[in-house]
């Protein structure tokens, strides 16, 4: 028989309380159990003394046997230094789905359009001044311009 020490929950609707018990792993959740050995409060501040109660001879009896505690209740155990847990490492869990990608992508890609149109728009607002100081420079391309209008009405 497989042997899981795991929460059992207890409590009204959204009040929570759990006993930390000693069971066969194929039984339901809140069935049967073979021995409880301590109890978790999820609602008190997380530096109260009464948040986990813990029987630690009892956990180590069901530890030296073969019991396999839950993730919740190894925390427990690791916390009241009976048992060490191995942190757990997933970086692939914050990194965002497919379509999440594809989104920043279109948005990396309209902000780095709407960049270079500000960029152009400065170059232009820049040249403009020039242009102009270049236009009042030479009123002698005009002329030209002025010249073959009246070739035209001439002819």
């Amino acid at each position: 028989m497989a042997i899981a020490l795991r929460l059992s929950r207890g409590g009204a609707k959204k009040r929570p309380y759990y006993r930390i018990v000693a069971a066969d792993s194929r039984a339901p959740r809140d069935g049967k159990y073979l021995e409880q050995i301590g109890t978790y409060n999820p609602l008190l501040a997380k530096d109260d003394p009464a948040r986990v109660k813990l029987d630690e001879d009892r956990a180590r009896h069901w530890l030296s046997v073969g019991a396999q505690p839950s993730d919740r209740v190894a925390r427990f155990l690791d916390a009241a230094g009976i048992m060490e847990r191995t942190p757990r490492n997933n970086p692939q869990k914050a990194e965002p789905g497919e379509k999440a990608k594809e989104r920043a992508e279109e948005k990396a890609e309209k902000a780095r359009e709407a960049e270079e149109a500000a960029k152009a728009a400065e170059a232009e607002a820049n040249e403009a001044p020039a242009e102009e100081a270049a236009a009042e420079e030479a009123p002698a391309e005009e002329a030209p311009a002025e010249e073959a209008g009246e070739e035209k009405a001439e002819g």
